[in-house]
């Protein structure tokens, strides 16, 4: 997947002339590249635009929602808690007046990867459902994974780490459903629920 001609061919449609979007690729690019990224990175971005391509035809505004995945996690750091608030207000800047894309859906969409809880949009719930598919990859995809996580939570001990994502995964479980569209919930919930429990075990099995 070229992600750097699907990026580019985005923001010419959306008004971008070619200088201003080699730039935003190059910063683009920076962003994901970091070394402390083992799982928000680039590969993140290309899992996501191959789910958003299969189903793209389901959105009605499909390059705000392109747009979104390309800055969903602009900023990261696993420290902070205002991630994606300040991707969303990176996102804006970076979009300015160039074009008549929604902003406020634009904006709304980023902040919603926060939380991943169900939204009255249906595009955004589409977004969350992309950014959750791997939780229904098979045991070593997913392995792999939450592998990646805990290395970019790597400044947190095990007595720190293990509880705290026992409890993120565990709020998971409590919603009715993971999955916000129906596409989603009928292919990928089981695999996903069967895949959380059994974490979940390994990370309260260790302590």
């Amino acid at each position: 997947m070229n992600l750097n001609k699907i990026y580019s061919d985005l923001l010419r449609t959306i008004g971008f002339s070619g200088n201003e979007i080699q730039q935003n690729w190059n910063d683009l690019e920076k962003a994901y590249s970091k070394k402390s990224r083992h799982y928000h990175n680039l590969t993140h971005l290309e899992e996501m635009i191959a789910s958003f391509e299969i189903y793209s035809n389901q959105l009605q505004n499909p390059n705000e929602i392109l747009f979104a995945i390309f800055y969903h996690d602009f900023v990261y750091s696993a420290s902070k808690k205002d991630n994606e608030l300040k991707s969303a207000e990176y996102a804006l800047k970076v979009l300015g007046e160039k074009s008549n894309l929604n902003t406020q859906l634009l904006f709304d969409a980023i902040c919603a990867t926060q939380h991943h809880a169900h939204n009255t949009n249906e595009d955004i719930n589409w977004l969350i459902d992309f950014d959750l598919k791997i939780l229904a990859k098979d045991w070593e995809d997913y392995k792999n994974y939450f592998e990646q996580i805990r290395k970019e939570y790597r400044i947190y001990p095990d007595f720190l780490y293990k509880p705290g994502r026992a409890k993120a995964l565990k709020h998971f479980l409590e919603y009715e459903f993971i999955f916000q569209t129906n596409e989603f919930r009928n292919l990928y919930e089981d695999q996903a629920r069967r895949n959380i429990e059994k974490e979940i075990s390994l990370l309260e099995s260790k302590k």
